[in-house]
């Protein structure tokens, strides 16, 4: 009877076996799977074991701001260079705004992936107005919602200079100490990096 128990025991031991070890294995791929996904996650919404060094030379925007955020209302479809300037557009912002067509011109057979805009709080002289409208003619113009801006810039009342990617996110912020090469540089790798726009 002894002899009996034994080989019904030793053919359910490997069965009971071969299932936990699948099981293992299938936890395992699920975890190798879905792990890196989580881990990253974490990482952008936490900000742990983010590198410190870096690339690109602007304010990285990363928390999901859109440009609406920000008092701008537009409906771009490209990559942006968005000068705003919630005082007068005085020389910073004008500085910016040459800043903003020069690069755009600099991108080369890439320039149509992006658009040069201007979103101001107030309404320009007539001078500069004029020389807009002869010497920027693809500039966009937007008002800019001032409540809305000195909310998401953070109070900043400095004219400043946004990339914007073609889902309306703010990318990168930059003021007018900005170096055109620099920038250049910043929006070529983006255009690299991305397939949209």
């Amino acid at each position: 009877m002894g002899n009996t128990m034994n080989p019904t025991n030793t053919s359910e031991a490997p069965t009971a076996h071969n299932r936990r070890r699948g099981r293992v294995q299938l936890l395992l791929i699920v975890l190798g799977v879905i792990g890196p996904m989580i881990l990253a996650t974490g990482m952008y919404k936490f900000q742990f074991w983010v590198p410190e060094s870096r690339s690109y030379h602007g304010e990285l925007i990363g928390n999901g701001q859109t440009r609406a955020e920000i008092g701008v209302q537009a409906d771009e479809k490209r990559w942006q260079i968005l000068v705003t300037a919630p005082q007068a557009c005085s020389e910073d912002c004008r500085q910016l705004v040459y800043l903003a067509r020069q690069v755009q011109i600099g991108l080369g057979r890439d320039a149509s992936r992006a658009s040069h805009a201007l979103a101001v709080a107030q309404p320009l002289d007539a001078d500069y107005d004029a020389q807009l409208q002869r010497e920027y003619p693809q500039l966009q113009r937007y008002p800019l919602d001032l409540p809305a801006y000195q909310k998401g810039a953070q109070g900043s009342e400095e004219a400043q200079l946004w990339i914007i990617d073609p889902h309306s996110n703010l990318v990168l912020r930059y003021d007018a100490r900005i170096k055109g090469k620099a920038l250049l540089n910043d929006l070529r790798h983006l255009l690299k990096l991305s397939n949209i726009g």
